[in-house]
């Protein structure tokens, strides 16, 4: 009876142990997931695929974990000490030397070596969740006017239909009084019938009445038109993917744009940050090439701006992204499914300020909020929005 207790209770230990450990893998491959995405997925692929380093998949049956945390550390100390391998995947890659990350700890390695496995082993997403087609979220930009040409097309039919029954009712009644039959032509009798309205005062200023309420629409949609370029999607010097390289090989935005979370700005990337991969990368490519021109010359890459406010505004990156905590397709759509990027947002104010009625503030784990939401549950129901902290007052956006 003893033993089987004993037995139980080692059961039920090793139960508890193999939970645990599957939990704690489970928050390693979390924490993994973000350090890859930041830092080596520029280069590295977790699957079989090739970047400008070697895919990751399998690294942990290839190498022992001891040698990937020595490697991630130090990967010239590894090459300087003679290890074959090290030496072998050197060679092979044009002895393009790897970044080191000294400040590594060994969990974080090991979380990302996690991650590399649970994406391995997870199933492939169904096809049906598939991206919709390039164009499918474009916004119409022609919707307005392509109405108003309709309205107006809809009017001039009216008009030549009321001008023939005119014509009609005004044979009937003559041939209901007795009265000799007119053998002018319809065509005569219409064209005088138009000449006839053309003539009449009552109908030239319902006419005028009309001309200045569709010119009166259509100056006023002009002016609220002017400024919003929402559907931009201008030509660049270098055809650049985002859906390859922020979708495909999820490149994080930060890695090219390195003020998303810390800078007013996003930033432009330089030459340099593209050289960081294609320094070994498709180096024949046509695209690619324009980038070593610009490097030969020392010539910046005249990138063409696509999501610009106007000067009067004032707008900053990281207290969105950073302290709001917003994700960028927020603001920007579906980057990661754009072949060419496009303005998918208007950005005019009131789009801002819808944004800031709505959002609530992110007040988790910022100490700074903690006093105004207590003093906001109060009195109110309703989650904290940005619109109680100052998000709609004037001096927040207009100095």
């Amino acid at each position: 009876m003893f033993n089987r207790k004993i037995t139980l209770v080692t059961f039920l230990f090793s139960l508890a142990l193999l939970f645990s450990s599957n939990l704690v893998s489970a928050q390693d491959a979390a924490a993994g997931e973000t350090l890859f995405k930041n830092n080596c997925a520029a280069c590295h692929n977790t699957s079989d695929e090739v970047l400008v380093g070697p895919g990751l998949k399998g690294i942990s049956e290839r190498r022992p974990i001891d040698w990937i945390i020595k490697w991630v550390h130090n990967p010239q100390a590894v090459i300087g000490s003679g290890d074959k391998y090290a030496n072998d995947l050197y060679t092979k890659f044009n002895k393009a030397a790897m970044t080191p990350y000294p400040n590594f700890s060994d969990d974080q390695i090991k979380g990302i070596v996690a991650y590399i496995e649970s994406a391995n082993a997870a199933p492939a997403a169904p096809a049906a969740g598939a991206a919709p087609a390039e164009g499918a979220a474009a916004p119409a930009q022609s919707s307005g006017g392509m109405m108003e040409g309709l309205l107006v097309g809809l009017l001039l039919i009216m008009v030549l239909v009321l001008v023939a029954l005119l014509s009609i009712v005004n044979t009937l009644s003559k041939l209901a009084s007795g009265e000799a039959q007119d053998e002018t032509p319809l065509v005569k009798r219409i064209q005088d019938n138009i000449k006839a309205m053309a003539a009449n005062s009552a109908i030239k200023t319902g006419v005028i009445v009309l001309i200045l309420l569709f010119g009166g629409k259509a100056t006023i949609d002009a002016a609220y038109g002017v400024g919003i370029h929402q559907g931009y999607a201008p030509e660049q010097p270098i055809k650049f993917s985002h859906k390859l390289h922020a979708g495909q090989y999820q490149i994080n935005c930060n890695y090219c744009h390195t003020g998303v979370y810390s800078g007013k700005g996003a930033n432009v990337p330089s030459a340099n940050i593209c050289m960081n991969c294609h320094n070994a990368i498709k180096r024949e490519s046509p695209e690619i090439q324009k980038i070593y021109r610009a490097l030969e010359k020392d010539e910046p890459i005249q990138w063409v701006r696509v999501h610009n406010l106007p000067d009067l505004a004032y707008f900053n990156h990281s207290q969105h992204t950073n302290v709001g905590g917003l994700e960028c397709k927020n603001c920007h759509g579906d980057i990661d499914k754009m072949e060419v990027v496009e303005q998918r947002s208007s950005l005019t104010m009131g789009w801002c300020i819808d944004c800031h009625r709505q959002t609530d503030v992110n007040s988790k784990g910022n100490a700074y909020y903690d006093k105004l939401v207590e003093l906001h549950n109060k009195d109110s129901k309703t989650p904290l929005k940005v619109q109680n902290i100052g998000g709609l007052e004037c001096s927040k956006c207009h100095y």
